[in-house]
C-alpha cells in the first residue's frame, strides 16, 4: 500500500467545514433560538437567555480589555448565583482558564490554588471576604479583585477595586469572542481535595467539556426546557459541566446559595423543578425532612446520585418518595461523572429491593467515554466479569482531563499503562456493570482477609436508627486490622454498640462486622464526602 489517501488531498479543515469543540457554543444558540426564555432564577431574579448571552460578552470583554486571555486563570469565588454561571461561560470566551475556587475552604487552602494557578483576576462574592482577605494576605502577588455583590449574600465585606455590575458595565455587549483555538486547549482548573499535602490542579479542556455536557443530556434522557436546581455547588467539577448542559436545552437555571431541606423542596415546589444532582448527603437530607416540607410536589422529579457507593437505604428511600434517582460514578479527573448505571426498562417489574441492588451499582461508561473497564492494576488484563474478582476502575478517552497542572510525575503515574487510574477498587457483572468495593486506600485488611468498608457501610445504613455511617481500619495486636464504624443517628433515634455489631453479624460474615462502634457527627469535605484520613486517625 502507498499510504496516499485520496480521501484527504485538497481537503483540508478550514472555517467553513471546521470549528473547535467548546460548550461556550451552546449559550449563543440558546440565546439565538431562545432569547426570551427564562434561563435563571435567583430570588426575585430573572434573566432571559438573550441577557445571560448579553452579560457574559460584557463579563468577557471587561476581562479581555484587562489583558486577559490564552494562558491566563480567572479565579471565581462564589456560590450558586448567576455570576457563576455567566463566568463558565465568559473566561473561556477570552481564551482564559477558569478556576472555581471551593467557598469551603481555609484561607491557607484558597491562597495555595490562587498562587498555584496563577490567577490575574478573582471575582469573589462578598460573603467570603474574611476567607479571601487572609487568603490574599499570604499571597506575594496579589490578582484583581471584583466584588460580587449578591443581595442574597449573607454579610460580608466590599474589598475589590469596584463590583461586578460596574465592572460588566466597561464592557462591550456585542463583543466578538476570540474562544479557544484548539478544543485541546484548557478550559477549567480544578483542584482535588486531597486528604493529605496539596491538592493537584486538574487541567481539563473545550473538548472534554463539550463531550460530557452532550453526554449528560444523554445518559440522562434529558428533555428540551429541564428546570435544574443548582444543589451541586459549582465549584465541584464546574458543576459536573451542568452550567453547559442546561444551557444546551435551553433550560432554567435555579440558583440557591445553601443546600439546606426546606429551600430544596420549596424551590422544587415553587418553580417546578425537574432535575438536580447531589452527594448522598442531600438526598439524606430530603429523606429524612418533615413530611409536611415535602407536601405539594406532584410532579416527576429526576435526581442525580454520585458517591464511590451511594448507601442502597438511601435509593430506596427516595424512590419511596417518589423521585427518579440514576446513580452517576466519576472524579474531577474525568470532568465529573462519566460512567452510569443505565436503567433497562425491565427492571421496573422487579421487588423493589431488587432493583435497588441493581441500580446501586456504578454501571457503564458514557456513551461519549472511549472506554471504562476494571483492570488488574499490575497488569492490566481485564479481571472476571464474576462480581468478585477486584480489579481497578480505568478510564480511557476524550473525557479525560489534560493531566495535572505543574505535576508531571502525577500526570505519569495517573496516566501509565495509557489508562487513567482512579485508584477506585471494583468488581465487574457478567452484564458488564461495574460496582465499587472501595477506594484502595480504605480496604481492610483482617487476618489476611479484605474486607470492604463499603459493604459494611451498606449494612449499617440499613438499620433505621442510622443516618449517617463511615467505617476505617483500627489497629489490632492479633488480627492486624478490624472494622471501627464511625456512626451518627438520626433524631430522636437512640442505638447501642452491641445492638449495631449484632446487627451487622446477623447480615455479613463475623470477621466483616466491626468490632467497636463511635458514635457522633462525621467529618465531610467541602462536596460531603466523609474524611475517612481524620476518622483513621482518631483510632
Amino acid at each position: 500500500m502507498s499510504g496516499r489517501n485520496r480521501f484527504n488531498e485538497g481537503l483540508a479543515p478550514n472555517r467553513a467545514n471546521y470549528a473547535p469543540l467548546t460548550p461556550v457554543s451552546f449559550l449563543p444558540w440558546a440565546a439565538e433560538v431562545y432569547p426570551g426564555r427564562v434561563a435563571v432564577v435567583h430570588g426575585d431574579w430573572r434573566l432571559t437567555w438573550a441577557q445571560v448571552h448579553e452579560r457574559s460578552r460584557r463579563l468577557g470583554s471587561a476581562l479581555a480589555a484587562r489583558g486577559i486571555g490564552a494562558g491566563d486563570t480567572v479565579a471565581v469565588m462564589a456560590s450558586n448565583t448567576p455570576h457563576m454561571i455567566e463566568a463558565h461561560f465568559a473566561v473561556p470566551m477570552t481564551g482564559a482558564v477558569l478556576n472555581a475556587l471551593n467557598t469551603r475552604l481555609d484561607p491557607a487552602a484558597i491562597a495555595f490554588q490562587l498562587g498555584h494557578g496563577q490567577a490575574k483576576v478573582l471575582l469573589t462574592d462578598r460573603e467570603f471576604s474574611p476567607v479571601v482577605r487572609a487568603a490574599l494576605e499570604l499571597l506575594p502577588r496579589r490578582p484583581v479583585v471584583i466584588d460580587i455583590d449578591d443581595p442574597l449574600a449573607s454579610g460580608g465585606a466590599l474589598m475589590g477595586e469596584c463590583d461586578y455590575e460596574a465592572f460588566l458595565a466597561q464592557g462591550d455587549p456585542d463583543w466578538t469572542a476570540p474562544g479557544p483555538q484548539d478544543e485541546w486547549d484548557a478550559i477549567a482548573l480544578s483542584y482535588t481535595s486531597g486528604t493529605t499535602g496539596n491538592p493537584k490542579g486538574v487541567v481539563t479542556h473545550h473538548r472534554g467539556a463539550y463531550l460530557n455536557a452532550t453526554g449528560n443530556v444523554v445518559s440522562w434522557a434529558m428533555p428540551h426546557f429541564p428546570v435544574y436546581l443548582w444543589t451541586l455547588p459549582m465549584f465541584h467539577c464546574n458543576g459536573w459541566c451542568f452550567p453547559w448542559t442546561v444551557t444546551l436545552l435551553a433550560g432554567t437555571h435555579v440558583c440557591l446559595r445553601r443546600v439546606e431541606a426546606r429551600a430544596i423542596l420549596d424551590a422544587i415546589r415553587a418553580h417546578g423543578v425537574t432535575h438536580y444532582c447531589g452527594a448522598p448527603v442531600v438526598h439524606n437530607l430530603l429523606i429524612n425532612a418533615p413530611d409536611e416540607w415535602k407536601r405539594g410536589i406532584g410532579h416527576k422529579v429526576r435526581g442525580l446520585v454520585a458517591a464511590a457507593s451511594p448507601p442502597a437505604a438511601m435509593i430506596e428511600g427516595m424512590a419511596r418518595m417518589g423521585f427518579d434517582i440514576t446513580h452517576v460514578y466519576g472524579l474531577t479527573e474525568v470532568y465529573g461523572p462519566a460512567s452510569v448505571c443505565a436503567k433497562h426498562p425491565e427492571w421496573q417489574s422487579l421487588p423493589l429491593e431488587e432493583q435497588v441492588r441493581l441500580n446501586g451499582r456504578q454501571g457503564v461508561r458514557y456513551p461519549l467515554q472511549e472506554a471504562m473497564a476494571v483492570l488488574d492494576p499490575q497488569t492490566l488484563a481485564p479481571v472476571a466479569r464474576d462480581g468478585e474478582t477486584l480489579g481497578e476502575i480505568m478510564f480511557r478517552g476524550n473525557i479525560t482531563m489534560k493531566g495535572y497542572l505543574d505535576n508531571p510525575a502525577a500526570t505519569a503515574e495517573a496516566f501509565a499503562g495509557g489508562w487513567f487510574r482512579t485508584g477506585d477498587l471494583a468488581v465487574q457483572y457478567p452484564d458488564g456493570y461495574v460496582k465499587i468495593r472501595d477506594r484502595s486506600k480504605d480496604v481492610i485488611i483482617s487476618g489476611g482477609e479484605n474486607i470492604s468498608s463499603i459493604e459494611v457501610e451498606d449494612v449499617l445504613y440499613r438499620h433505621p436508627a442510622v443516618l449517617e455511617a463511615a467505617v476505617v481500619a483500627r489497629p489490632d495486636p492479633k488480627w492486624g486490622e478490624t472494622p471501627c464504624a464511625f456512626v451518627a443517628l438520626r433524631e430522636g433515634a437512640t442505638a447501642t454498640e452491641a445492638e449495631l455489631v449484632a446487627f451487622c453479624r446477623e447480615r455479613l460474615a463475623h470477621y466483616k462486622a466491626p468490632r467497636s462502634v463511635v458514635f457522633g457527627p462525621l467529618p465531610k469535605t467541602s462536596t460531603g464526602k466523609v474524611q475517612k484520613h481524620l476518622l483513621r486517625g482518631r483510632v
